[in-house]
């Protein structure tokens, strides 16, 4: 096929962890079409944490008020579409919703998303996704996305997904972490004690028991990461549990999500419940041992590439079998302290020892 790709769109909506998995295609682009121009559109929120990154020419952004309404949405698309000749949509969802986008560029030769009932007619490259036959992790998922290009290029993959800060970013939270007493030349763990969704938290009780046990043996310097509300009332509910141990600096916060990458860009270790913030470590270079809900799969969650990761979850203890005969609860408690310690303890030993 005779086609030259000048100019991308991706379309990664949702949460903070599939924007950061989702730099990994974005780089795959920018290697194997190096010259071409890739915007990225996202959730407003989330935007300020790609920002600068080399491999994204241009975010284009969509707030809660233009998400919520219906013609304020479908206003936006047409715009954005309109103003831009694309050679590729990749559409990384392919919702009612997103297919928006297909529908005001028939024109661009490669409209690709995943495979559903829904989108024949707008999609001309359909991937299927969710075939549960794949032992793929998101990111090389991600990349079979990008697979009906190779008819252009062959497609150079990058596993990894890089985010980046500038170093008045980094001074910024180094002088905020020194202000609170933190010892650079000691280890320093971020923890990721509570979760925004109740379903997605490990057991306070459990989790103030692991963190107990890793301050007596490697005594590393304990950051808690947590929102305001009921987060934080569970991240001080465990600080309390612990009385109020000099180990955990419970009051060093971030006020963004820049801040929060800086801040994992100066961390020996991240642990706790799976969620956006380990993606945020992880892109930066940072080891990390996680918990994941019943509901969450591990193999496709915790991609694998050169910054060592681990977790537990309950496919990991219990056979299908049993599974299916336990509760949601049940199988969240088959996750006990002595098993995430038996895994954890290891990896502690080797990063935190000093």
């Amino acid at each position: 096929m005779n086609h030259t790709i000048e100019h991308i769109l991706v379309i990664r909506f949702r949460q903070i962890g599939d924007a950061v998995l989702a730099v990994a295609l974005c780089s795959t682009l920018k290697k194997t079409f190096p010259a071409a121009k890739i915007d990225l559109v996202l959730n407003k929120s989330i935007a300020p944490l790609l920002k600068g990154h080399p491999d994204i020419d241009r975010i284009i952004t969509f707030d809660p008020k233009e998400n919520s309404d219906l013609c304020t949405y479908v206003g936006k698309v047409r715009r954005v579409m309109s103003q831009t000749r694309y050679d590729v949509i990749i559409d990384m969802r392919s919702t009612l919703r997103t297919l928006l986008f297909s529908l005001f560029s028939l024109h661009t030769p490669f409209r690709i998303g995943r495979r559903k009932w829904y989108n024949r007619l707008l999609q001309n490259y359909r991937i299927d996704y969710y075939n549960p036959d794949l032992v793929m992790d998101m990111v090389e998922r991600n990349r079979m996305l990008v697979e009906p290009l190779q008819v252009v290029a062959p497609i150079e993959t990058v596993h990894e997904f890089r985010l980046f800060v500038t170093e008045e970013e980094r001074s910024a939270v180094r002088a905020l972490m020194a202000g609170e007493g933190i010892n650079f030349r000691k280890p320093i763990v971020l923890v990721s004690v509570t979760a925004k969704l109740d379903h997605k938290r490990w057991s306070v009780e459990r989790m103030t028991e692991v963190i107990r046990r890793m301050i007596d043996m490697y005594a590393p310097q304990v950051i808690f990461n947590y929102a305001p509300g009921k987060e934080e009332e569970e991240a001080f509910q465990v600080y309390r549990a612990l009385k109020e141990d000099p180990h955990v600096f419970i009051d060093l916060r971030t006020r963004s999500l820049r801040e929060l990458a800086a801040l994992c860009s100066m961390t020996t270790f991240f642990f706790g419940n799976e969620g956006g913030p380990r993606h945020i470590a992880h892109s930066m270079g940072v080891p990390s041992y996680v918990i994941f809900s019943p509901k969450i799969n591990k193999q496709q969650w915790l991609p694998v590439n050169e910054v060592p990761a681990a977790g537990i979850c309950t496919k990991d203890l219990c056979s299908p079998e049993e599974i299916r005969s336990l509760s949601y609860q049940e199988q969240y408690d088959r996750i006990t302290v002595e098993e995430v310690w038996k895994e954890l303890d290891p990896m502690l030993n080797r990063y935190l020892k000093v």
